[in-house]
């Protein structure tokens, strides 16, 4: 692989990864609310969620699990969950999941995409990292709070993870700065979701001939 295609994580892709950390936590912290659970179970729910997709991803390239050697993530996930906690629940409208869980895709599919070439992945297989590391938590989440998962409902989902991811690696390829492309990358990714959202956009379904 080419050397120049390998980003360094700096300080923008690290802030894209704790944003992503942190809103992710907090979807999963008010999944549990919707459940009107515990403070030990939203910490649960916010550590799962905000910390899944990245933890599947490390396995996968050899990298160390991320919040095992720095404790940021966790902390951010624990703060996370304390937000919602102590938020009265009226505050929070019913769409707040889902514009969260839009925000941490965003961030979190580009960040993955990074750190993956930063470990010599090849670019294709490193979008699909970034897809991993932006999915995998909400799974999780929806799993725990027994809900349908994100992937099975109607608007685009998975596609807005891919197009942000892909569009990193892309934009690398093309040459563009680390910090440049990460921000791009992770705000068109997020605007797909967006409109995905509002719009109920979605992809064809499949439909079997009779």
């Amino acid at each position: 692989m080419n050397q120049t295609l390998l980003p360094q994580i700096g300080p923008v892709l690290e802030t894209l990864g704790i944003v992503g950390t942190f809103v992710f936590a907090a979807s999963g912290a008010l999944a549990a609310a919707r459940l009107r659970q515990t403070l030990v179970t939203f910490a649960f729910f916010a550590l799962v969620t905000g910390v899944g997709g990245g933890t599947v991803r490390d396995l996968l390239i050899g990298a160390p699990v991320f919040w095992v050697r720095d404790a940021v993530p966790a902390i951010a996930c624990m703060m996370a969950a304390l937000l919602v906690w102590f938020t009265p629940r009226r505050l929070w409208s019913d769409s707040a999941l889902d514009w969260l869980d839009a925000v941490g895709l965003a961030a979190f599919a580009v960040y993955g995409a990074a750190k993956a070439m930063s470990y010599g992945v090849p670019p294709l297989v490193a979008a699909m990292m970034g897809v991993v590391t932006g999915c995998v938590g909400g799974i999780m989440r929806d799993l725990l709070a027994g809900e349908p998962s994100i992937l099975l409902r109607p608007e685009l989902y998975v596609t807005a993870a891919a197009l942000a991811s892909g569009l990193f690696v892309f934009l690398r390829w093309m040459g563009l700065d680390v910090p440049v492309a990460g921000l791009i990358a992770a705000l068109v990714g997020f605007v797909l979701r967006a409109v995905a959202i509002r719009k109920g956009l979605s992809l064809p379904h499949y439909r079997p001939e009779d």
